[in-house]
């Protein structure tokens, strides 16, 4: 391919789905040392819904009224969980569970049912995203990163994933610690005098607003793999929290390189004429990549271990 065909076609998407996958994947780190690895999967269903509630109330998709539905339907789902766990006296894990894909089916029963044909709102776009459409049209080659006129031309949401990625990455590091000794020993932490509901908290809402923040341009399946998959490989690479990160940073970007990569030319290669989805190729390509440490990582036989296996 050549340098501007690349520019225009593939720069973009690819860039959005590594920092997408990124800024999933940091979070998900601790998510599944936490053995909440199924929050991750809950905040993508409760997406859905919360999207498109906004959608009818203010007849546009953008940044603010998604994190405004995706945050009213979070109290929601914490108050229906709540009920249902007390009211049924069933386990928390099955209570998230019925709450999470209920108000999922509630949000694809409203794409549905409701008049979303004025904008790019249906359900395989919930699913799916739309990552391939994500084009630099102004771009001429390379030498276009230098031209302010063709950077005003540049996907909104390649800034906005930028932005949240960077997000991420600092909120990592400045809460790195609180955040490492509230997940490996919250007796520990609570002698320190560190507030553990309010980091737990403050953890699921920076997960929501990866999730929120990538929703739009890759759609759930990628969101919902990036928070276990890349974390969940790279714990079975290695017995350091720091050297995990490290690697699920680099799982989710070799799976979104090599996902997006596939996904447009892997067809060709066996006699297809048809590209297959983008975001669904390079989740595909994170569960590869996770069974692959499954046999063969150096501390695979962590799997089924507790949380206080690795430090």
């Amino acid at each position: 391919m050549m340098g501007s065909e690349f520019v225009m076609f593939s720069l973009t998407p690819l860039l959005i789905g590594i920092f997408a996958s990124i800024a999933c994947a940091l979070p998900g780190n601790f998510l599944v040392l936490r053995r909440q690895a199924l929050i991750g999967d809950a905040i993508s269903h409760v997406v859905l819904p919360g999207i498109v509630v906004a959608f009818l109330f203010t007849g546009v998709v953008s940044a603010v009224p998604m994190l405004l539905g995706a945050a009213g339907a979070a109290v929601v789902a914490v108050v229906l969980i709540e009920a249902v766990k007390r009211l049924g006296r069933i386990e928390p894990g099955a209570a998230m569970g019925v709450v999470f894909t209920s108000l999922f089916a509630g949000g694809v029963l409203l794409l549905e049912q409701t008049d979303t044909s004025t904008v790019h709102l249906d359900v395989e776009h919930a699913l799916m995203g739309n990552l391939e459409s994500l084009i630099w049209f102004k771009a001429k080659g390379w030498h276009s990163l230098l031209d302010p006129a063709a950077l005003a031309s540049i996907p909104d949401e390649l800034w906005r994933m930028a932005a949240v990625c960077v997000l991420m990455i600092l909120l990592t590091a400045v809460f790195w610690r609180p955040l490492k000794i509230s997940t490996f020993d919250e007796g520990f932490a609570q002698a320190l005098g560190l507030p553990i509901n309010a980091i737990s908290f403050g953890l699921v809402i920076a997960a929501a607003i990866a999730a929120v923040a990538a929703f739009d341009a890759v759609g759930s399946i990628i969101v919902i793999a990036m928070f276990i998959c890349p974390p969940a490989a790279a714990r079975l690479m290695t017995n350091r929290l720091e050297v995990q990160v490290l690697w699920s940073v680099a799982f989710a970007t070799l799976s979104a390189i090599l996902g997006y990569v596939f996904a447009g030319y892997g067809p060709l290669w066996f006699g297809s004429a048809n590209a297959v989805s983008a975001a669904g190729m390079i989740a595909a390509v994170s569960g590869v990549i996770l069974g692959l440490a499954c046999l063969f990582g150096p501390h695979r036989s962590r799997i089924g271990a507790g949380r206080d296996a690795a430090a």
